[in-house]
């Protein structure tokens, strides 16, 4: 007859083994239905936490991103802005260097323009206005044309009749465009005509004196 004797240690275990930690964790799991569904809610809302902790950890790296792309867009423009407006300061001061020497050609005596050095001296005025349009300079037309306020700045009015009114008649200084803005507007001298008015006002008083 078999004798069972009960000594209080688990199933699988023999008496005066010490048990492992694996062993005793096993032990410890509450394996109940209602436990184990508890243990699963437990763990789905700790993963829906880490995954709104990661995407707002995303979205803000995202924002960070794309404020330093900006940033970089800004400082980029303002950098090729500093450098355009000092480009367009020294080609204003450049030009005005041109103007003196075509004036200071404009006077050359008759008997002096056949000499060597005043060929030189219009070979480098003409290498000058060939590097001014080689940085997208180009000459504003003005004279027999329409004023146009935003290329021409008119210095003298003359009282003619040989030009419509508002026409510019002579360029004093010489405009320029930089590609598609004005560098610097046209100095211009415009007629001012009054006969379009005194016909006006003359066909007004035929007008009222035929009423009468």
């Amino acid at each position: 007859m078999n004798d069972h004797r009960h000594d209080g240690h688990p199933t699988g275990t023999r008496p005066g083994r010490r048990r492992t930690r694996a062993e005793e964790r096993i032990d410890a799991l509450e394996t109940s239905p209602a436990a184990l569904a508890a243990e699963v809610q437990t763990l789905r809302e700790r993963l829906a936490q880490v995954e709104q902790e990661a995407a707002d950890n995303k979205a803000g790296w995202q924002r960070t991103a794309a404020d330093f792309q900006n940033f970089r867009r800004r400082t980029e423009q303002q950098r090729e802005e500093t450098i355009g407006l000092a480009s367009e300061s020294l080609l204003r001061k450049v030009l005005g260097v041109a103007d003196d020497l075509d004036r200071a050609l404009a006077q050359t005596p008759p008997e002096l323009v056949s000499l060597g050095w005043v060929e030189g001296i219009w070979a480098i005025d003409r290498k000058l206005r060939q590097l001014l349009e080689s940085e997208g300079l180009t000459p504003i037309e003005a004279e027999g044309r329409p004023f146009d306020p935003r290329e021409h700045e008119a210095i003298a009015h003359e009282e003619t009749s040989a030009a419509p009114d508002g026409t510019v008649l002579s360029e004093l200084q010489r405009g320029y465009r930089i590609r598609d803005r004005v560098l610097r507007p046209a100095l211009v001298s415009v007629a001012k005509n009054d006969n379009e008015t005194s016909i006006s006002n003359d066909t007004g008083r035929e007008a009222a004196a035929g009423e009468d």
